[in-house]
């Protein structure tokens, strides 16, 4: 029996093991819809906006390492895709996009809707096709998934309204084998970077996400070097957690000083499966051995001595085997004097971020002179309310969060240990992507528990998909960091001396915006019951949001906080009660 396109189309996504495809019907998409609609193991999710469906398609294929799937129809819709694409695309993830298109006889002759779609998605894909025949099927959707899952992009496939309903002539079925290959660099590159190690007195490694499946590797070779680890935000999904007795948290505008004095103090740097961009926050002078499986990523943030292409594992495994090092504990074992100090460093940074964290901080003598510089309404603490999420979140959780403060306050007081998982918009910094990666998240497995840290700002641009976690009671849980500020903008303004403008929000009550959605919301202002509504929120079926008002003026001190910054926050910070007491002056 002749198939449609649409039909080709949807059976091969379900018998390759795509279980959802998010996106908003419309009349291009017809025919998929009506196809996934008949197709058992096929759920089609219903998003309010495109952009939280493609990030939602971008979640599920980081968490899973396959594909995910989301449709846009024609003109608009497909254009509201492409952020969400391009957040996958950053995050080298594979995702099929299906954008819808006018009529085949319609084509280039500037029609109601029409949008070149090859030419849109021409930055964000490495496959985008028109699909002008239904001969060309399934080789061309072949092509698609192939090439997405191979170089983990995004591919885009444009239907026409008009050709999903025609039937093919053939009926072979489509064919994704393919098999991951396994690089190894070129022997002499491993010997030389094994006896540079061998010769270093202090090395500090920075590890990456690319670098999370090997992880005993990489803690044999730690221990083996006795080299403390700074780590990626990506990163502490896999390498935190009492186990990993090297670790030294993160560095950059959102890590700590130990992870700083550990890159500074070393000779050598050994970068395993990071492209971490920052470069102003590389050490410099120091001797640097780079591993990644992509030779684009060699050298191109911090010059490189010895750049070793290939999969992590299997290098580390390569070094180990070539390093004549000792094992600890073994007559000439290198010295453990680096890594303790990083160690001891970092404990003590660690117990003084518990200390901020506590509730009940700002009711001692140190605190009640703290709150009355920067949190004279006595709000919560956003410190704290990481602080108590950790602490009751459940170890096999799936954490989201959106890029700004709320990520912040992630990667210093959420540990992802045991079986937690983390996905953010980390490589594109895009607003308003924690909802919708959390709503795709726990399409995934709607038994465990997905938590997404959500700003204010980034929860408003996509407030609508609310709708969608109560349409499907998808029981993420929503935790509103309701600052009332664009707070790392505001940040970003007074370490550069400027007064804050444009940053405050007139926000709703969040929780009783999704009260009126049908969502559970829970509002808190009261430090002492704070901790009660974080268990309440987890307590509670189905989905959650839980508006928390934290300080507004709470500051993230950088790694390395520098002069300058502090000088530029002291004049922002005059600058500001001068408009304040002008502005007051005025009424």
């Amino acid at each position: 029996m002749a198939r449609t396109v649409a039909h080709v189309i949807v059976d091969a996504l379900s018998d390759l093991g795509v279980r959802q495809v998010f996106g908003v019907v419309g009349d291009a998409l017809n025919p998929l819809t009506d196809a996934i609609r008949t197709t058992e193991d096929l759920e089609w999710v219903g998003c309010r906006h495109e952009e939280a469906a493609a990030f939602a398609a971008s979640a599920q294929s980081q968490l899973s390492g396959t594909l995910g799937v989301c449709m846009g129809t024609v003109g608009p819709g497909s254009v509201h895709l492409l952020n969400g694409l391009y957040d996958a695309a950053k995050s080298h993830t594979p995702v099929l996009a299906i954008a819808g298109q006018v009529p085949l006889a319609e084509l280039g002759s500037d029609y109601f809707q029409e949008v070149d779609n090859d030419a849109l998605f021409s930055d964000v894909a490495v496959f985008r096709a028109t699909i002008t025949s239904p001969e060309q099927l399934p080789q061309m959707l072949e092509t698609a998934v192939r090439t997405a899952l191979g170089r983990k992009g995004v591919a885009v496939l444009t239907v026409p309204g008009d050709l999903g309903e025609r039937e093919l002539s053939g009926d072979r079925p489509a064919r994704f084998s393919l098999n991951a290959p396994l690089s190894r660099p070129d022997e002499s590159a491993v010997r030389q970077a094994a006896e540079t190690l061998d010769s270093a007195e202090r090395i500090t490694l920075l590890v990456g996400r690319g670098a999370r499946a090997a992880r005993d590797d990489v803690l044999a070779l730690a221990d083996r070097l006795a080299a403390p680890m700074v780590l990626t935000l990506k990163a502490k999904e896999g390498f935190e957690g009492e186990a990993n007795q090297f670790q030294v948290g993160q560095t950059g505008l959102i890590g700590n000083p130990a992870a700083a004095s550990a890159l500074e103090d070393a000779d050598t740097l050994l970068l395993l499966g990071t492209d971490f961009p920052y470069r102003d926050w590389y050490p410099q002078g120091k001797t640097v051995i780079q591993v990644d499986s992509e030779a684009i990523h060699i050298g191109r943030r911090v010059p490189v001595d010895i750049g070793l292409v290939g999969d992590t594992g299997a290098t580390v495994r390569d070094l180990l085997r070539h390093l004549s090092t000792p094992a600890p504990g073994a007559q000439g074992a290198r010295d453990r004097s680096h890594l303790e100090k990083a160690r001891q460093h970092f404990g003590r940074w660690h117990e003084g971020q518990l200390r901020l964290a506590d509730p009940a901080h700002d009711k001692g003598l140190i605190g009640r002179i703290r709150s009355s510089l920067d949190n004279r309404t006595q709000d919560i603490r956003p410190e704290a309310l990481a602080a108590a999420v950790n602490r009751l979140a459940a170890d096999d959780a799936v954490f989201t969060s959106d890029t700004g403060m709320a990520t912040v306050w992630l990667s210093r007081f959420v540990e992802m240990r045991h079986e937690r998982r983390l996905i953010g918009s980390y490589n594109l910094g895009s607003m308003a992507n924690a909802m919708p990666q959390a709503l795709g998240a726990q399409c995934l497995n709607r038994e465990q528990q997905v938590v997404a840290f959500c700003g204010d700002g980034g929860l408003s641009m996509l407030l609508g998909d609310l709708m969608t976690l109560k349409t499907h009671q998808l029981p993420v849980k929503l935790i509103v960091f309701n600052n009332r500020r664009l707070g790392m903008v505001k940040l970003e303004q007074e370490q550069a001396g400027l007064p804050e403008f444009g940053t405050v929000l007139d926000n709703p009550d969040f929780a009783a915006v999704a009260t009126a959605m049908g969502i559970t919301g829970i509002r808190v202002s009261d430090p002492a019951e704070l901790e009660k509504a974080v268990r309440h929120a987890f307590d509670s079926p189905g989905p959650v949001l839980l508006d928390v008002l934290t300080n507004p003026d709470e500051i993230a001190v950088p790694a390395k906080p520098t002069v300058e910054q502090g000088w530029g926050f002291a004049v922002a910070k005059v600058k500001e009660i001068v408009r304040s007491h002008g502005d007051t002056g005025s009424h």
